[in-house]
């Protein structure tokens, strides 16, 4: 039954998409006109679409920042709520309590935070005596607009993981660097963040693959815009299919996030696997 499920709803939707990747569809659900002439027409038109550059760029600098963001601002959390005797508890509840929050409902929240007329910011600098307000949602700062509630929503994912990976280190280790003399940057340095390879490794893998299923945040903050100047790959892939009607364009931009997808990640547990 699992394998009659798994091919039903995801290996024959997954090779169809690859063929509709070929054709000429115009809306989802009618009737395919055909295949291109010549087949790789979508392709050769990805490579010339400028909203699509834009795409790829956005969506590989969501991966470096994120994984700078969201990583690094975890483990650093988990090392300082690991050193600390009281309120343990406490920290963990707040910094993973953002992850339970509805990711539809926390985009709307930092739409409503960076709205230029009465958004909670632009109140605030006004009230700090600022004159002129900032469009946090032009093309200058959309990208970053639309970063900040990502990387928010899943520090405290990834907090978590970290605790419990520095949890699971053996105490005898730390006791023999505390009896040499250890410090305690260097017990991070030296111990706590290389016996976290694996732990670290499965995180940045995991944030990577999210870049790519990003969606619903991004499509509440900024919908891709103003002008496609936030697009990722998978707004834009959305946007082709549902709005603007090109179902085939659509399923090559998804076959160009699965291949893209697979080869970074995969490069990349190489890298940080090494001895």
């Amino acid at each position: 039954p699992a394998f009659a499920f798994m091919a039903i709803f995801l290996y024959y939707p997954f090779i169809q998409n690859i063929l509709n990747s070929f054709k000429q569809i115009t809306e989802l659900g009618a009737a395919s006109k055909g295949w291109n002439d010549p087949w790789y027409t979508n392709y050769v038109t990805m490579f010339q679409d400028e909203n699509m550059r834009v795409a790829v760029r956005n969506t590989i600098l969501m991966m470096v920042v994120t994984i700078i963001g969201q990583v690094g601002i975890a483990i650093v959390l988990a090392l300082l709520v690991d050193n600390i005797s009281h309120g343990a508890k406490f920290f963990r509840t707040v910094y993973f309590f953002p992850i339970v929050i509805s990711a539809t409902a926390l985009g709307l929240m930092f739409n409503l935070i960076f709205l230029y007329d009465k958004g909670m910011v632009n109140q605030l600098l006004e009230s700090l005596g600022v004159t002129e307000l900032i469009d946090w949602k032009g093309e200058k700062l959309a990208l970053i607009t639309m970063m900040l509630p990502v990387m928010w929503q899943y520090v405290g994912f990834y907090f978590v993981i970290f605790l419990t990976g520095i949890a699971n280190i053996p105490a005898d280790i730390y006791e023999s660097a505390m009896l040499d003399g250890i410090r305690p940057l260097q017990k991070a340095a030296y111990i706590t963040i290389p016996m976290l390879r694996s732990v670290l490794t499965s995180s940045i893998v995991l944030v990577i693959s999210g870049c790519f299923k990003v969606f619903d945040i991004i499509f509440m903050v900024t919908n891709g815009g103003p002008l496609d100047s936030s697009q990722l790959l998978s707004t834009y892939m959305y946007q082709k299919a549902f709005a603007r009607g090109n179902g085939g364009y659509a399923s090559s931009i998804a076959i160009v996030m699965i291949v893209l997808g697979v080869a970074v990640t995969s490069v990349l547990r190489k890298l940080l696997s090494g001895g």
